[in-house]
């Protein structure tokens, strides 16, 4: 017979202890403990203890049990066709469609658009395929209401099912009585399993319905959407074996105050992670961007001094990016270092290369820098571009706005190579650039471009400014550029 025994699962990380505690030793979240009772199987029913040892395998009476593994060619490829969500951007983050069986967990802040995308991805394919939406959040006046605003079809309403429940059970006999081509659950956190005593959101409940509900999904074919809280901090709420269970984790990115999003892959089994699709918040639910580098390019027509373009990759998408650097005098006494979009310790690296190795007093000077638009850039192919905008700042100068600059920037003051040097040539020729400063240890096509190799930070300064900048106490290579 089974026995029970207590177990205390902590709330907040997830860890497991045999005793109770009023602090989480692993964490340190003060009464985040509960308890949970288990069944323990004692060892009179334990199956494994009864399989045959070596020798009794090799007696006549033995007869193994066929197996149940397959080769490869023996599986099918019937139903490994992706189906269209109806938004091609999503489609691009999810790795060309969405995979059947699938199981795709969307999370970011509140109110940035989880559910506003799931439902227009849900209006995109009722005309062809059942979704049943699970509002564990909503009622379903609230979410009919919501998709009136965002224009659903009447004609297509019948095949969109909502159910307004939070019981795994009841959730469960759902799915396999509509079978659904596309099911989303409004939001996991939401759920319970009644078998549990714990608060539906707790480690236990939410692993415990996103178990099950795996399970469904891939027996059924499935396609699952969920949608998870995140904390304070950004992460998924919940434990972390709850982005290990899922196919693929995407993060709903982007400032309230700004019109744009961004979708980003974080893990994704069956495409490239970190790719990113683009969205602009109408009034009318969400649009795709179809040129996403027309979002983040500033007024090309009047330059401003102190801007620099660059070409940031992320995933396999290029984007082409507007830096903006201001360096004024400071009037305290220590100067202020001010980042938006870009690295906050990469940023200070750039800034020491550049009064060591090229002579800018930046250490009595305020520095800051920021990105069009607010993208995140956090690769090393953006440091050239930093490096030249503040130097372009310093001295009040103007970067011929034709030209790209790509490279990662060393310590010892060298340009460095970057990956996908091609893809972000052919971007730039794409928007009408003519000039890219590249690595000289690179070599590629020009894709029409006119290529300017540089071996140093201090070539691509005489390469994109018009002079270099004049310093007291410069480096004399520096020096005698400047007065030549």
């Amino acid at each position: 017979m089974a026995k029970s025994k207590s177990k205390y699962v902590c709330n907040s990380c997830g860890s497991e202890y045999a005793q109770m505690y009023g602090r989480c030793p692993d964490c340190g979240t003060w009464e985040s403990l509960q308890e949970q009772v288990v069944e323990v199987a004692t060892t009179g029913t334990n199956r494994l203890a009864k399989l045959p040892t070596s020798k009794q395998k090799a007696g006549k009476n033995f007869q193994p049990k066929p197996r149940k593994s397959l080769t490869l060619l023996q599986i099918g490829d019937d139903n490994q066709q992706r189906l269209g969500s109806g938004y091609g951007e999503l489609d691009r983050v999810l790795g060309g469609g969405i995979v059947p069986g699938s199981l795709v967990l969307i999370g970011g802040e509140p109110g940035i658009g989880k559910s506003t995308l799931l439902l227009g991805m849900a209006q995109q394919l009722i005309a062809k395929e059942p979704v049943l939406y699970v509002c564990a959040e909503e009622s379903a006046q609230q979410v009919k209401l919501r998709s009136q605003r965002l224009g659903l079809d009447p004609q297509a309403a019948d095949n969109l099912y909502l159910i307004p429940e939070t019981d795994l059970e009841s959730i469960v006999q759902e799915l396999y009585a509509i079978r659904p081509t596309v099911a989303i659950v409004d939001s996991i956190q939401a759920l319970y399993f009644a078998s549990l005593t714990s608060a539906p959101g707790s480690v236990a409940q939410v692993r415990e319905c996103t178990s099950a509900l795996m399970r469904v999904a891939k027996r059924e074919n499935i396609n699952l959407f969920i949608v998870g809280h995140v904390t304070k901090e950004g992460a998924i709420a919940g434990p972390k074996v709850l982005e290990h269970l899922v196919d693929t984790v995407l993060y709903f990115e982007g400032d309230r105050f700004a019109s744009h999003r961004l979708l980003r892959s974080v893990k994704n089994r069956f495409g490239a992670a970190q790719e990113i699709g683009v969205f602009e918040m109408a009034e009318r639910g969400l649009l795709e961007v179809e040129n996403p580098s027309e979002l983040f390019l500033g007024n090309r027509e009047e330059p401003a001094p102190g801007t620099a373009t660059i070409v940031a990759c992320e995933g396999t998408r290029p984007l082409v990016v507007e830096l903006q650097s201001l360096v004024s005098p400071t009037s305290y006494s220590s100067p202020r270092r001010t980042t938006t979009g870009i690295e906050n310790n990469r940023f200070l690296q750039i800034l020491a290369v550049l009064e060591k190795r090229i002579g800018i007093p930046l250490s009595k000077l305020d520095a800051y820098v920021a990105s069009a638009g607010g993208l995140n850039v956090a690769e090393p192919a953006a440091d050239l571009g930093v490096a030249i905008a503040v130097a372009a700042s310093f001295r009040d100068r103007i970067v011929d706005p034709r030209t790209v600059l790509i490279g990662e920037v060393g310590l010892g003051g060298q340009v460095r190579a970057v990956s996908q040097l091609e893809i972000r040539l052919k971007e730039a020729a794409k928007l009408g650039f003519k000039k890219a400063i590249i690595p000289n240890t690179q070599t590629t096509q020009n894709y029409g471009l006119e290529l300017i190799p540089v071996n140093k930070v201090m070539d691509a300064i005489v390469a994109a400014l018009p002079r270099v900048p004049a310093i007291d106490n410069a480096d004399p290579d520096l020096q005698k550029l400047e007065d030549s």
